[in-house]
């Protein structure tokens, strides 16, 4: 009788699935022909039921997928708790319009985020203080950390535990020394798995989720220069823009979009700064973008 075991899939390559078993390792495994079968494809962050073939060899066989608590679209994973998006504080500054779309991704998706912004080494004072007033009233925590001097690791470790989280962030901001501050062997298991199947060097990048420490993982998001809103109607872009929830009720029209309408609270609050006028633009923009969306 063959060992079962259950485990989460950290990566997926050319048909065989990495499942990383608590105080195992980490197994290579091949889909059975039942999946095929259902048209269901396993997805990074999926919690799964393998059989163990060889133990010797770290090899078994994809089993089960067990109920998912969420899928995202971009990336294309499941059972995420929490998004963690980088962007650098300055050097080079925060590109807003980029930011904002990432909180709407993760909005629409149900996904919380903390933002967090590194390189508060060479951040004024004043331009910290800037963007904790701008995303003040997003609901997402904001942080501020030194990857280079090793500041503020200790509460993203904190915000981390016990949750699979993707990150996210441009390149130049950092994100890569936080994570290796965070995951020391995130290189060392890559190239392990690489090595392994000689074929990891040759693909694109895909995601793949890090094991921290029990039930914690962390997943780093390729391809994120440009963000295209997902599938969404532009009326429900308001929902995502968590700032206007508590002025909306005094908007003069149900269903206001607090754009051209009269008497509408969310503009007041932006004119009397309550709401910062950074966000309420980047609404703006995106709105429009969807208005003019070709619908196929």
């Amino acid at each position: 009788m063959n060992m079962e075991h259950t485990g989460k899939i950290i990566k997926g390559i050319a048909g065989f699935y990495y499942v990383h078993v608590e105080q195992e390792g980490v197994y290579e495994c091949r889909a059975k022909g039942i999946f095929r079968k259902s048209g269901e494809k396993p997805l990074v962050g999926d919690n799964v039921r393998i059989e163990i073939l060889s133990r010797d060899e770290m090899e078994g066989n994809l089993v089960e997928i067990l109920p998912r608590k969420n899928v995202l679209i971009r990336p294309a994973v499941s059972n995420v708790d929490q998004a963690l998006v980088i962007f650098a504080a300055a050097k080079p500054k925060p590109n807003f319009n980029l930011l904002d779309r990432f909180l709407v991704m993760m909005a629409w998706q149900d996904v919380d985020t903390v933002i967090c912004f590194n390189k508060k080494d060479i951040a004024s004072q004043e331009e910290e203080t800037e963007l904790r007033r701008i995303y003040s009233g997003a609901k997402s925590k904001v942080l501020f950390t030194s990857a280079r001097e090793e500041e503020g690791i200790e509460e993203i470790r904190e915000i981390l535990k016990g949750k699979t989280t993707t990150v996210a962030g441009p390149s130049g901001v950092g994100k890569s020394s936080l994570i290796n501050l965070l995951v020391p062997e995130a290189k060392m298991e890559t190239g392990e798995i690489s090595h392994k199947i000689d074929r990891g060097r040759h693909t694109t990048r895909h995601s793949e989720l890090f094991y921290v420490e029990a039930d914690t993982y962390i997943m780093d998001t390729p391809g994120f220069s440009s963000l295209i809103l997902p599938d969404m109607e532009k009326e429900d872009l308001k929902d995502c823009f968590a700032e206007f929830k508590d002025y909306e009720d005094g908007c003069r029209f149900k269903g206001c979009m607090h754009l051209n309408e009269p008497d509408c609270a969310v503009k007041k609050a932006v004119e009397e700064g309550q709401i910062s006028l950074r966000r309420y633009t980047s609404y703006q923009e995106l709105f429009e973008e969807l208005k003019n969306r070709r619908k196929y």
